[in-house]
């Protein structure tokens, strides 16, 4: 009996998250584009202009023989912009939820959740018009494509597991937001987005592949350019490193939380 209670207790534990989940999303997405014109076409105009940027000086000023360049690029754009936007919003989340944090008994460690839920809903909106690009040149898709799902899976615990130190860390030191938007513009131009991976210099190619991005940019193109497999072996020492990882950052974040309402 005390078995069954606590089966039933843990499935209206995880329907209640569940929803309030999904209320928090769609609350997300309401003010986002709240008396916007374009709504949610503004997620795809910022890669969409990026990409044209990238095509005009690599594909017309400096010239790099990268076939089906749009594809490339777009490709890289999408995947960052989410892992990027995602970890932005999420350093200041705490703060931007100052009543929800000062509601009793509220899950506060769901808001980082939402916020990469949130940047993953904007890709997959996304990924029709990538299907255009890929098209347009000439890709053909592959059954290999079932197995998109599990990168984004990977990149989601990913995004989550830096969310919740970066949400923790941003509560007690109000720079962690600003140093992290300089570190993400140096990792962007640490990941293959504008140039392959090819390039890199045998010798660099420990520190670079220390950045969990190369990896996962370049199963995406794997999957959706080249119709081959990923690099198994990149993901699951990725997913390995994320197993040990993620559980420290909610700790930390457990712990900090108690502190949150006297810090905001």
């Amino acid at each position: 009996m005390l078995k069954q209670d606590m089966i039933a207790n843990w499935f209206l534990s995880f329907g209640y998250l569940w929803d309030l989940l999904r209320s928090l999303v769609d609350r997300d997405m309401k003010i986002m584009y709240k008396r916007s014109t374009l709504g949610i076409a503004w997620t795809l105009i910022s890669p969409l202009l990026q990409l044209l940027v990238f095509v005009f000086v690599f594909q017309v000023i400096i010239k790099i023989d990268i076939p089906q360049y749009s594809s490339y690029v777009f490709t890289g754009l999408l995947v960052w912009n989410w892992f990027q936007n995602s970890l932005f919003q999420a350093a200041g989340i705490i703060i931007s939820s100052r009543p929800l944090i000062r509601q009793p008994g509220f899950p506060n460690a769901i808001l980082p959740i939402v916020v990469v839920t949130t940047g993953l809903i904007h890709f997959v909106l996304a990924l029709p018009v990538l299907f255009v690009f890929l098209l347009i040149d000439g890709v053909r898709l592959t059954p290999i494509l079932l197995v998109l799902p599990l990168i984004q899976i990977i990149q989601f615990a990913l995004t989550v597991t830096f969310s919740y130190f970066l949400a923790s860390l941003n509560v007690t030191f109000r720079d962690t937001q600003h140093t992290l938007g300089v570190l993400l513009q140096f990792l962007f131009y640490l990941t293959p987005i504008f140039y392959e991976i090819d390039n890199i210099p045998d010798r660099y190619w420990f520190i670079y592949g220390l950045n969990p991005m190369v990896h996962i940019v370049t199963s995406y193109r794997q999957i959706l350019m080249w119709g081959t497999q990923p690099d198994w072996l990149a993901l699951a020492i990725i997913s390995s490193i994320v197993a040990v990882l993620m559980p420290l950052g909610y700790n930390l974040f457990k712990r900090q939380s108690l502190r949150f309402v006297e810090e905001i």
